[in-house]
C-alpha cells in the first residue's frame, strides 16, 4: 500500500473513514478555577473533507477540558470528547506521593488567560485573539479561529500547541486539537505540539530505528516483532523525550500514532484511537528530571537480585536433567562462572505445551534436580506462555473456570512466533481477577518448588473478536502484557529473593516489573545494532534495566541452522557483558565450547561480568530511585550536545562506563568522546573529551571502553564460581585516575585474565 504524504488520510485516516467529521477546538473558550482546578469549555467546530476542508453546518459541540499541576513540573491536561470518563486510576498510574497536587489561579488582561500557581509562576497561557494583521488582498479568508495554546510544565520551558500549521484556510497540515467522528462516535483523539526546526525526539518504548525519530511517524501498537528489523516492536509506550526540554505521556491504552516533524516539520501530532485525551505534560529541561517525573506518575524499578546480574546460559531449548545438569558440571569444570541456567520450551511433557510442569520422563523428581543445581550455586528459570491451546491438558479446566474469554471466530495467527503448532484455543484474561488468581496458582507451584524466576513470553497480541472480562479487546490489547507481568511478577515477590520476571511484551507502566529483553533479534551484526537501538530508546522511555540475546536469537538465512560466526560470538559477548543483564540464548547451541575459538577469550569477559557486579549492583540501586536507565543514550548525559542526538551505537552503562560495542568483523570503529576526561579501560590512556576518535582498531579481545576520569568504581577482585561466593569482603575500588595503569596491571587483571598480550592489535 502506498503511504499517505497528506494529514487528512497520514494522520486523520480519511481515506478509511471517507465520511468522518473532524472537530477542531476553537478560540472562543469560557475558563474558570474550581478548587485549584483549571476547567475550560472548548467550543470544537465541524469539517468534512471535500478535497480542502470546508466547515460543515453543524453546530458547535462544547468539551470540557481540565489542566491541573502536579509537583513543580508536570501539567495535566485531559478532556472528554466521547462517552468514556477519564480515569484517575490506570494499571499504568502509580503516582508517588510527592506528586502532590499544586493549586492553580487564573487571571486574564486584553491578550491572555493565564494560568499561575502558588509560587505565581506562568504554568499556562491561552491567546484571547490573533495578532493584528496587515490586509493587504481579500482574496483568501481569514484564518480560522484555532485554540492557541502554551503549556509551560516547569514554569519556564514553553510548550505550544501547533495552532496554525497550514498552506491557506482549508488546507491543513495538522490541527493544534481535535477528534474524528463518526455516526456520532468519537473514534480518535489528536494533539499537536510544535516541532523546532532542529528538534530531536526518543523514546516511544523499544524502536528499532536511529535514536533520532525527527522525520518518522511511528504506529503505538503491540505485536511480535519477530526480531528487530523493521516497525513491529513488542514494547510501546506511549512517551517521547524531546530535546527541546520536554516529555509528553499520553495516559491511553488504545493504538496510537506519532509523527515527528514528518507529516508536517512543523508540529509533533499525536493520534490515539481514544474518545478522551489524557496528556501529561512534563518540563525539567533535561532528561533525568523529565524521566524521573514520568517515573513518578507511571512507577519505578525495583532493585534487582544480587544473582540476577550473574551470567544465564539458555538455548531453544534443554530437554532433561541430565542435558543440564552435563552442560553444568562441563561449565565448571572449565572454569566458567555461572549463575543461571534457563529452560525454554521443552521441559514440559510436550515440547511448547505450556502446562507449568515439568515432564515425569525427562525431568524426573524436579526438586530434587533443582536442589542439586542450587547446591552448585546454579539457578533455574523457567519458560512459559499465557497462549492455552485446544491440545493442553488445562484447556477443558481454563475454559469451565473461565480462565480463557469467550473465543472468537479469528484465531491470533500470521505474526506470531508460537512454533508449537499446536490449535489455537484462547489466551488467559488477565482483566479477569479470577484467572489471575488461577495463573498465579499455577506458578507458585514451581516457584515454591524451586525456581528462581519466570520469563513471561509473548503478551504482545490478543485475539480481538474475544469478550474480556472488564475491557474492551481495543483497551486492553496494548496493556495486555502489562497485566500479565504484573501477575507473575507480584506471585515472584511473595519470596524477596526472587522479585523479578523475563519479559518480551510492555507498555507504561511495565518497567515496574523488571526486567525486560530484546526480542527474538538475529544473529548478525545489523541485529546486533538493531537490538542496541530499540535498548536506547527503551531506556528513554522509563525502564531502568534491560537485556538481550547473546549472539542473537535466530540465524540467517537458515533459522536453527545457521550459526553466529565465532568473531561475532565474542563480540555480541563483549556487548552482553556491559549490559544490565548477560544472558546466553538462541534457536542453536550458545555454549562457550561450542565457539573453540574464542572460547578462551569469553571465559575472561565473564569473569569480568563477575568482577563488575558490585558496580552493577550500585547503579541498579541508583537507576531505581531517578531518571537513569542502566544502558543510557548519549543524549541522557548530554542534551546539550547536538552531536549525541544522533549516537546510537555507544551508551552508558551507569553513570561512569562509557561502552561503544564492535559491530563488525574488522574490529575497526569511530567512537565519540564526550567533554571531560577519560580513561581507556584496559590500556589505563587519559584521552581528552569532546572529540571523535577516528577508524581505530580494537583487539580481539577488547572492545572501546572508557571510564570517567577520577571515577571511584567498586568491583569484585577474589575468583569466584556465581554470586552466592560473593562478600562484602571482595568488593574493593579503584579510582580510575593518573595512577591507574589498565586492567592487566591492576588486580582485575589476576582476577580476570586479561594480559599486555590481549591488547595487541
Amino acid at each position: 500500500m502506498k503511504p499517505a504524504n497528506d494529514f487528512a488520510y497520514a494522520i486523520l485516516d480519511l481515506d478509511k473513514y471517507p465520511d468522518a467529521i473532524i472537530y477542531y477546538a476553537t478560540r472562543n473558550i469560557a475558563i474558570r478555577e474550581i478548587d485549584g482546578v483549571i476547567e475550560i469549555d472548548i467550543p470544537f467546530k465541524a469539517l468534512s473533507l471535500q478535497g480542502v476542508f470546508i466547515h460543515e453546518d453543524r453546530p458547535e459541540e462544547i468539551k470540557t477540558f481540565r489542566l491541573r499541576a502536579y509537583g513543580d513540573s508536570i501539567l495535566r491536561f485531559s478532556g472528554v470528547m466521547g462517552k468514556t470518563p477519564i480515569t484517575e486510576e490506570s494499571v499504568m498510574l502509580s503516582m508517588h506521593p510527592s506528586l502532590i497536587p499544586e493549586p492553580l489561579s487564573l487571571s486574564e488582561d486584553n491578550s491572555y488567560w493565564t494560568v499561575h500557581d502558588g509560587m505565581h509562576r506562568t504554568r499556562m497561557k491561552i491567546r484571547k485573539k490573533p495578532d493584528p494583521v496587515n490586509v493587504w488582498s481579500e482574496e483568501q479568508p481569514p484564518a480560522w479561529p484555532m485554540l492557541e495554546t502554551e503549556f509551560l510544565p516547569d514554569g519556564e520551558l514553553s510548550v505550544p500547541l501547533m495552532s496554525h500549521d497550514q498552506f491557506f484556510p482549508g488546507k491543513l497540515d495538522s490541527l493544534p486539537l481535535a477528534y474524528l467522528k463518526k455516526e456520532d462516535r468519537v473514534i480518535a483523539s489528536f494533539l499537536s505540539l510544535k516541532a523546532g526546526s532542529n528538534e530531536c525526539f526518543s523514546g516511544t518504548g523499544e524502536r528499532f530505528a536511529k535514536i533520532d525519530l525527527s522525520g518518522r511517524t511511528v504506529v503505538l501498537e503491540n505485536t511480535d516483532g519477530l526480531g528487530n528489523n523493521g516497525r513491529k516492536t513488542y514494547k510501546n509506550v506511549p512517551f517521547y523525550l524531546s530535546s527541546a526540554g520536554y516529555g509528553l505521556f499520553m495516559h491511553s491504552s488504545k493504538c496510537g500514532r506519532i509523527s515527528f516533524s514528518d507529516v508536517s516539520n512543523r508540529s509533533v501530532q499525536n493520534r490515539f484511537d481514544d474518545d478522551r485525551m489524557d496528556a501529561f505534560i512534563i518540563g525539567g529541561g533535561s532528561p533525568e528530571p523529565i524521566l524521573r517525573q514520568y517515573r513518578q506518575l507511571t512507577g519505578f524499578s525495583p532493585e534487582m537480585p544480587l544473582w540476577s546480574y550473574g551470567i544465564w546460559m539458555s538455548r531453544m531449548t534443554y530437554y532433561s536433567a541430565q542435558e543440564v545438569e552435563d552442560i553444568v558440571a562441563r561449565l565448571i569444570k572449565e572454569d566458567y562462572p555461572l549463575d543461571v541456567i534457563h529452560l525454554d520450551t521443552g521441559y514440559f511433557p510436550e515440547n511448547w505445551v505450556c502446562e507449568w510442569r515439568f515432564s515425569d520422563k525427562r525431568f524426573p523428581h524436579p526438586e530434587d534436580f533443582l536442589s542439586r543445581l542450587r547446591d552448585k550455586g546454579i539457578r533455574i528459570t523457567l519458560w512459559q506462555t499465557p497462549n492455552i491451546g485446544k491440545n493442553n491438558p488445562l484447556y477443558n479446566e481454563a475454559i469451565a473456570k473461565g480462565i480463557l474469554p469467550p473465543a472468537g471466530k479469528v484465531a491470533v495467527t500470521g505474526a506470531v512466533s508460537d512454533f508449537s503448532g499446536q490449535d489455537w484455543g484462547g489466551q488467559i484474561d488477565f482483566s479477569n481477577p479470577a484467572a489471575v488468581k488461577w495463573y498465579k496458582d499455577k506458578l507458585r507451584g514451581l516457584l515454591d518448588m524451586g525456581v528462581a524466576a519466570i520469563k513471561t513470553d509473548f503478551g504482545e497480541k490478543i485475539q480481538m473478536d474475544s469478550a474480556y472480562e472488564s475491557m474492551s479487546p481495543n483497551e486492553l490489547h496494548n496493556i495486555y502484557g502489562l497485566l500479565y507481568q504484573k501477575a507473575a511478577f507480584e506471585v515472584s515477590a511473595e519470596s524477596p529473593k526472587k522479585a523479578m520476571i523475563w519479559a518480551r511484551a510492555g507498555w507504561a507502566g511495565s518497567q515496574r516489573y523488571p526486567l525486560h529483553w530484546g526480542g527474538d533479534t538475529s544473529s548478525t551484526w545489523d541485529g546486533m545494532a538493531a537490538v542496541l537501538r530499540g535498548g536506547l530508546h527503551l531506556g528513554l522511555s522509563g525502564f531502568s534495566y534491560w537485556s538481550h540475546d547473546i549472539p542473537g536469537f535466530h540465524g540467517l538465512p537458515e533459522f536453527m541452522n545457521t550459526l553466529p560466526s565465532e568473531n561475532l560470538y565474542l563480540r555480541w559477548t563483549q556487548f552482553g557483558i556491559l549490559s544490565s543483564h548477560t544472558r546466553y540464548h538462541g534457536a542453536s547451541a550458545r555454549e562457550p565450547w561450542e565457539y573453540p575459538g574464542v572460547a578462551d577469550i569469553v571465559r575472561m569477559w565473564w569473569k569480568l561480568r563477575y568482577a563488575l557486579i558490585p558496580y552493577l549492583r550500585q547503579e541498579g540501586r541508583n537507576c531505581s530511585v531517578t531518571g537513569l536507565p542502566m544502558i543510557a543514550a548519549l543524549s541522557f548525559h548530554h542534551s546539550r550536545n547536538p552531536v549525541v542526538w544522533h549516537i546510537d551505537d555507544q551508551y552508558y552503562l551507569g553513570r561512569n562506563l562509557l561502552v561503544a560495542p564492535i559491530m563488525n568483523d574488522k574490529g575497526v570503529r569511530d567512537v565519540y568522546l564526550p567533554s571531560g576526561e577519560w580513561i581507556d579501560f584496559f590500556t589505563g590512556e587519559r584521552i581528552q573529551g569532546n572529540q571523535w576518535l577516528e577508524a581505530r582498531l580494537w583487539p580481539k579481545a577488547t572492545l572501546p571502553l572508557f571510564v570517567r576520569y577520577g571515577a571511584l568504581l567498586p568491583f569484585y577482585l577474589e575468583p569466584v564460581n556465581n554470586t552466592d561466593e560473593m562478600t562484602d569482603n571482595g568488593i574493593k575500588e579503584i579510582r580510575f585516575d593518573k595512577d591507574y595503569r589498565g586492567v592487566p596491571e591492576s588486580r582485575l587483571g589476576t582476577v580476570t585474565g586479561f594480559t599486555r598480550k590481549d591488547l595487541e592489535i
